[in-house]
């Protein structure tokens, strides 16, 4: 059950991907003043380590966020990404990574708030450990961000009931499960289903890996059925499918709720991410919006 490590593929395509969309959703929350949560039900350790042996085993980050940090002129979403890995990493060198929780404490305001859940014993570990780092600056505590950053080792979906709707009524719900067990795709839509009963004004994102396998290849229409609302489906390809069927060259983001303009914005960026990370002819996006 928790075979899975993000650590090996962090900084991947998939990462550069996901992470672009989740900045921009979350800088599209700022713009009201009323406070919001960020939920994260799979929030893996928050940040990872780029020279560490898991990221240079793989060396998914050098066909990734390595390989895009180098590239010239980029669009407005991607300079501000690379902007954020830079605060990150104030050196000439990317060595750490920051994963989606990592990025929402960078970005999200005193009054909003951060809850994080993550299974796996190690993640979880130093997931703790790096929220307690984030909670320090210029190594004096800052009380406020106690409250506003709470990490629970507790399962993500079943967990994600308890917090909707919000006391701001405004939140953003990352659903970002490994998929390595087939029941992932039908729980991340059932967890969709019932949030959006209790919330239905809230914004979810949810990230899957696009792959040959069944379940894959039909999560994006279970989840336009389940949602009732006005959706945005995003997929990002570098390379070909492998015939047999393995490998990781693509991966999808599904937006329930979208924020205004996400889709414009990111008809400017996704094709700068193909001529830069694409390997082969195969590489590709789509933008797709509906209602439910």
């Amino acid at each position: 059950m928790f075979s899975y490590r993000h650590a090996f593929h962090a900084g991947n395509h998939a990462d550069v991907f996901k992470h672009i969309v989740l900045q921009q959703v979350l800088l599209y929350m700022e713009q009201k003043e009323t406070p919001f949560y960020y939920i994260d039900t799979h929030a893996g350790a928050g940040a990872y380590p780029l020279t560490g042996t898991m990221s240079e085993k793989s060396g998914e980050a050098k066909l990734g966020v390595l390989r895009l940090s180098s590239a010239q002129h980029p669009p407005m979403a991607v300079a501000q990404y690379l902007e954020l890995l830079r605060a990150v990493n104030p050196g000439s060198r990317l060595t750490v990574y920051p994963g989606s929780p990592y990025i929402a404490q960078l970005l999200l305001r005193p009054q909003d708030r951060i809850r994080l859940f993550e299974m796996h014993p190690s993640d979880y570990q130093a997931l703790q450990g790096n929220v307690q780092q984030w909670s320090k600056f210029k190594g004096a505590p800052r009380p406020e961000r106690g409250k506003r950053i709470m990490v629970a080792r507790s399962d993500g979906f079943a967990s994600l009931k308890s917090l909707l709707p919000p006391p701001s009524r405004r939140a953003l719900v990352l659903i970002d499960p490994p998929y390595e067990v087939k029941r992932d795709y039908r729980m991340a839509v059932d967890a969709l289903s019932d949030a959006l009963r209790r919330f239905p004004t809230g914004v979810y994102a949810i990230w899957y890996p696009v792959l040959q396998r069944l379940e894959s290849r039909r999560f994006a229409g279970w989840l336009k059925e389940a949602a009732d609302k006005e959706w945005l489906h995003l997929t990002f390809r570098v390379a070909s499918p492998v015939p047999d069927g393995t490998g990781f060259t693509a991966s999808g983001m599904f937006i329930v709720n979208p924020p205004w303009k996400l889709a414009d914005t990111l008809r400017d960026t996704l094709p700068y991410l193909v001529k830069v990370l694409g390997r082969d002819e195969g590489a590709d996006f789509t933008v797709e919006s509906g209602v439910g």
